[in-house]
């Protein structure tokens, strides 16, 4: 899982593996609610992991983000729903 903090200052969390070629999204770029992936430049919205171009096609899970004073809490058994 990556936890992500987006343009807005928003945090997010998301699957840690691109749907196209199993390589890690944490190592990528984040551009306002996106996470763009390193080595082949797919990007996905960390609100609903949808891919927004090719070569991935398949959206990533995204999970539910607590903010609770300065604890982020996240359940990986519970994720969003597209």
């Amino acid at each position: 899982m990556a936890v992500v903090l987006d343009g807005n200052g928003d945090v997010h969390a998301i699957e840690d593996v691109c749907t196209h070629g199993d390589i890690s999204l944490s190592d990528g770029f984040v551009e306002g609610e996106t996470l763009e992936c390193w080595a082949h430049g797919s990007a996905f919205s960390l609100k609903t992991g949808r891919p927004l171009n090719l070569p991935a096609y398949e959206p990533v899970p995204v999970y539910e983000v607590v903010i609770d004073g300065d604890d982020v809490l996240i359940d990986p058994a519970v994720t969003k729903s597209l």
